[in-house]
C-alpha cells in the first residue's frame, strides 16, 4: 500500500467508526481529503445523515428536500465536471458546484432557524459547504481568467 492509500484507509476508518454525530472536518487530528470527488461525496452523505435527524413538519419538509438536493448535487456536478470534454463544459459544471454549495449553506441556515437545537451539527456542515464553495469559486475564477487570455 502506498502512503496515500494508507491515509485514505485511515480517513475512511475514522469516518465509519465515528460516533453517530459525525463531524465533517472540524477535528484537527483528522487528515484532510484533497480528492474533491471523495470530499463532495462525503459531504452529501453527511447532509443525508443530518437530514434524517431533522423533525418533520410543514416548515422543515421542503427545506430538508432542498438541502439534500443541493448538497448531493455538489458531488454529482463535480463528477460531471471531471468527465467534461471541453473547457466550457468543465467551467459550466464547476459553476453549478459553486451554486449548489452556496445553496446548501443557505438551507442549513434555514434549518437552524426552524429547529435551533440543530445549530451545532448544522454549523459543522455549513463550514464544509463554505469551504467547498470557496474551492469551486477559485477553480471557476481561474478557469475564466485562463479563457480570457
Amino acid at each position: 500500500m502506498t502512503k496515500s492509500e494508507v491515509a485514505c484507509d485511515d480517513f475512511d476508518d475514522a469516518f465509519w467508526d465515528a460516533p453517530a454525530e459525525s463531524i465533517v472536518r472540524e477535528e484537527p487530528r483528522n487528515k484532510r481529503v484533497y480528492d474533491l470527488e471523495e470530499r463532495t461525496a462525503k459531504f452529501g452523505e453527511m447532509v443525508i445523515d443530518f437530514a434524517k435527524t431533522i423533525p418533520q413538519s410543514p416548515v422543515t419538509s421542503r427545506i430538508i428536500s432542498q438541502l439534500v438536493g443541493a448538497a448531493t448535487s455538489v458531488g454529482a456536478n463535480y463528477v460531471e465536471a471531471d468527465d467534461a470534454v471541453s473547457k466550457k463544459e468543465f467551467l459550466k459544471s464547476i459553476g453549478t458546484c459553486r451554486k449548489e454549495a452556496r445553496e446548501a449553506k443557505h438551507f442549513l441556515r434555514m434549518i437552524v432557524r426552524a429547529v435551533p437545537a440543530l445549530k451545532p451539527q448544522a454549523r459543522t456542515l455549513w463550514i464544509e459547504a463554505k469551504e467547498l464553495h470557496l474551492i469551486f469559486s477559485k477553480i471557476w475564477r481561474s478557469g475564466q481568467e485562463m479563457t480570457k487570455h
